[in-house]
């Protein structure tokens, strides 16, 4: 497959139709099936290698999927692997029919029921493939419990027996697998938190599917794509011009903070100074500005009028919102800086509104009007925040990324949803998902390390003259999305789950992208 497609995303339909066009080109079906059988059986070798685990379980659906797992089954059994097929059906389709009809002629034992398989060290799921649409009922829930109930390694084919491939819900009940082979292309359940706890580790397998078959099945639709380490590489500021200096790699403003939620604006000021931004001022009520000087020495640090309540209660006058690169708003300003989001958002500067700045966006209803500003708005709500902001969008759709595109076709925004797989969607419907997280991150404080990074990164985009300063906000959005992740996932090695806080995640952002790179 061309590397131009290696991370696209598709759904079922689109999987049909881009095989569909193989089928129609002269491919037969079981060629297809020896290939892709034939890599899954060699990766099955090198992940599971003989010696440890001799013993190969495999159970076979009455479809395709099911005939994938008969010829994986023949190959580890040529292999000297000791294989048991198990296979629950009454009906197969004809070519599954002939596997199981010549696994049964290699003396390869044969049973109904995953039950009566015997103990066995690795466990081949091929029960269902992608397009499952109805519940798994009767013997094959029989089979998935059994497979659940037993503790060792599974290996599924395609996806988890029993996962809708669109939205990766379970339907009624599905395969935990510890391994997912993904085959040709992502499916989109990849990418949905409700699949999560079934995938165990993804991994493509791919079986050189034409470019031409890939453009057909995926014509007059927008782009949905997985977030690699190689798309970041190419989207990353760096490297740097050797002649350049602060002014050239970007001027951020962010306004943030309130008495009460002090420490946000310090977060969010960690997170802009990881994303090597050249220039950083923040915008802090009158209150915080010393102490937010002796934490953050190299900003420029405006005090602002402040009410009663301690939020910012207007920018001054002196404060030109022009001449920055972007502006990043929201993180502690409290729900009493209403007067300061009504700013940002007339002004023609970059802007990513995030936490209170989305609560102020709400409160003035004017989603919109962003389709009025000049230059690239990005929104980086979490599900309560996106609920405030789009209320119909996510009731009307089972799919967290749909609704993302929706809300950004609406508001002419970049629209960042915050999430265990974090959805990121451009006005023309492009989307991107970022799959790698993990359960560290949830924790007062991360969002706002996220806003500085993502407002770093947005300046710096800007500043260097983009032809098209929207593409530029989506790939702000994307990297800082994943940097930010990778930071998490690292201090969560080092620190476990329970020990990653704000400021430790600013800490780790650095020293975590110096490793990817390297």
């Amino acid at each position: 497959m061309s590397c131009e497609f290696r991370d696209r995303i598709v759904t079922a339909e689109q999987m049909r139709a881009i095989e569909g066009r193989l089928f129609e080109a002269g491919m037969p079906v079981a060629a297809l099936m020896e290939k892709v059988a034939g890599r899954i059986a060699a990766w099955v070798v090198g992940q599971f290698p003989l010696q440890r685990y001799p013993r190969i379980a495999v159970v076979a659906g009455p479809g395709h999927n099911g005939g994938d797992a008969l010829v994986i089954a023949r190959e580890l059994a040529a292999q000297s692997y000791q294989v048991q097929v198990c296979s629950p059906a009454d009906r197969l389709k004809p070519l599954t029919a002939d596997h199981l009809r010549f696994i049964g002629y290699l003396g390869i034992p044969v049973v109904k029921a995953v039950e009566t398989l015997d103990p066995w060290d690795v466990l081949i799921d091929g029960l269902f493939g992608f397009g499952l649409e109805r519940s798994v009922e009767g013997a094959m829930a029989d089979a998935v419990a059994a497979i659940n109930a037993a503790n060792r390694p599974v290996v599924s084919i395609d996806l988890p027996s029993g996962l809708h491939t669109d939205t990766g819900e379970a339907l009624g009940i599905a395969v935990q697998a510890t391994h997912t082979l993904c085959l040709g292309m992502w499916k989109r359940a990849f990418c949905q938190e409700e699949s999560l706890a079934y995938l165990g580790q993804p991994h493509l397998i791919g079986f050189d599917i034409p470019p031409q078959a890939i453009e057909a099945g995926l014509e007059n639709v927008p782009s949905v794509w997985r977030a690699t380490l190689a798309t970041i590489r190419e989207k990353l500021p760096l490297p740097r011009q050797p002649n350049t200096h602060k002014y050239r790699v970007g001027h951020l403003l962010l306004v943030a903070g309130s008495r009460p939620y002090a420490g946000a604006a310090l977060l969010a000021a960690l997170g802009a100074r990881a994303s090597g931004v050249g220039m950083l001022t923040l915008a802090v009520p009158e209150s915080l500005r010393l102490m937010v000087v002796a934490q953050i020495p190299e900003a420029l640090v405006v005090g602002c009028p402040e009410t009663t309540e301690g939020a910012i209660a207007h920018l001054p006058d002196t404060l030109d919102l022009s001449r920055y690169s972007a502006i990043a708003c929201g993180p502690g300003l409290s729900r009493h800086a209403g007067k300061v989001v009504k700013a940002v958002l007339q002004s023609q500067t970059p802007l990513l509104l995030d936490a209170d700045g989305l609560n102020g966006l709400a409160d003035l209803g004017t989603i919109e009007t962003l389709k009025q500003r000049q230059s690239p708005t990005v929104l980086t709500p979490h599900r309560g925040e996106f609920k405030r902001l789009f209320p119909e969008q996510l009731e009307n759709s089972g799919d967290g990324g749909a609704a993302v595109q929706q809300a950004a076709a609406q508001s002419g925004a970049v629209v960042l949803l915050k999430g265990a797989c974090t959805a990121i969607a451009h006005p023309n419907g492009t989307l991107w998902y970022i799959p790698e997280s993990t359960p560290a991150l949830a924790r007062g404080g991360s969002g706002d390390v996220l806003t500085g990074l993502i407002g770093g990164l947005l300046a710096q985009a800007m500043a260097s003259d983009a032809d098209d300063s929207f593409n530029s906000a989506l790939d702000a959005a994307l990297v800082g999305a994943w940097w930010h992740g990778q930071g998490a996932r690292a201090a969560a090695r080092d620190r476990t789950e329970l020990g990653v806080d704000g400021t430790q995640l600013a800490q780790y952002l650095n020293p975590v992208l110096a490793q990817v790179l390297a």
